[in-house]
């Protein structure tokens, strides 16, 4: 809209090629683009169709569990008991099984198990405001861990194998090539950002985040929308549970672990930094590809998991500090 001074004002900002390459989510591509060219030339059987597939079996049953963590980061919060509500529905699943029920009674107790656990989280959460989400998650995942070793002792529960659509939930493909995995990755991928990004629960999540008191006084339920986000991360920890069963065949007391960190730092990477209200979900979709096939590469030339460990953890410590470069940038500029 023109004035008499000749001046536009504009609702969107016009575009610019300068800053849609300097936006985080573009520098992620260029860095999975790297890490195809590296992987390329590091190894003769990673570039085909088949292959990429058969990478995506190795990590996408830990990017289910990024879905909803990249809701809780946005919320200002953070659920590292995941890994153990994972472990926890996955022996559940095992036990119920094996004790004879038909296996897909034990699925559904798995995502029952991974439910009430997200509802543990989110009603001490948001009833217990004073205490910091890293605490209290922190209890539960021990608590999750230990009733996984109460149930298990040292053993393993096994033969879940034995039932052949459930052992293709992670093994099976269409065609041959695309896992039934990855494409139910993809369908929830969709709807996660299409929730974030387009709805008013994804609105009213980057509210919270940025300002949770301003959130509160606007009139949105600041708690009822926590702990609905608690109770999704803990159902899709149940999904995770399910495919890594599948995969796996038997689960014991040590599944699982690790994968809380592997989650958040994909999210982080991604740029849905930890503090709240910030962030894009198509960077974290991003993020799960390019450390998931960075991973896969490296494998394929037998590269230890601790130097997998120190470049994962490189990218990240870099990704932190970026923006945190920015903002101080900005500051000397109008300083």
């Amino acid at each position: 809209m023109a004035g008499k001074s000749g001046r536009e004002i504009r609702a969107e900002q016009p575009f610019s090629l300068k800053h849609l390459l300097l936006r985080w989510e573009s520098m992620l591509i260029l860095l999975l683009v790297a890490v195809n060219i590296m992987n390329i030339a590091i190894s003769d059987k990673y570039w085909s169709v088949t292959g990429l597939f058969r990478a995506t079996n190795s990590f996408l049953n830990i990017a289910f569990m990024v879905l909803p963590m990249c809701f809780v980061l946005v919320l200002g919060d953070i659920d590292i008991s995941v890994g153990s509500i994972l472990a926890f529905s996955a022996t559940m699943l095992g036990v119920t099984y094996n004790a004879g029920a038909p296996m897909i009674v034990a699925v559904l107790v798995a995502l029952l198990t991974g439910t009430v656990c997200g509802c543990i989280n989110g009603a001490i959460a948001t009833q217990f405001t004073e205490l910091n989400p890293m605490i209290i998650t922190f209890g539960t995942q021990v608590v999750y861990r230990g009733l996984c070793e109460i149930i298990l002792g040292d053993q393993s529960t096994g033969g879940l194998n034995n039932v052949m659509w459930f052992s293709n939930l992670y093994w099976g493909k269409i065609g041959g090539v695309v896992p039934y995995m990855f494409v139910v990755f993809v369908l929830c991928a969709i709807v996660f950002g299409i929730v974030q990004h387009k709805t008013t629960f994804g609105r009213r999540m980057y509210a919270i985040g940025a300002n949770r008191e301003a959130a509160r006084y606007s009139g949105i339920n600041v708690q009822g929308t926590r702990f609905v986000v608690y109770v999704v991360t803990g159902l899709f920890a149940g999904v995770a549970a399910i495919f890594t069963a599948a995969s796996m065949g038997s689960i014991n007391n040590a599944v699982g672990k690790g994968t809380e960190m592997d989650a958040i730092g994909i999210c982080v990477l991604g740029g849905i930094l930890t503090d709240g209200g910030k962030g894009n979900f198509i960077g974290a979709m991003i993020s799960v590809f390019l450390l998931g096939l960075l991973e896969y590469g490296l494998g394929l030339v037998n590269v230890s998991s601790n130097v997998m460990l120190v470049i994962k953890g490189a990218l990240l410590v870099i990704s932190v500090m970026i923006p945190n470069l920015k903002i101080n940038v900005k500051k000397k500029k109008f300083a």
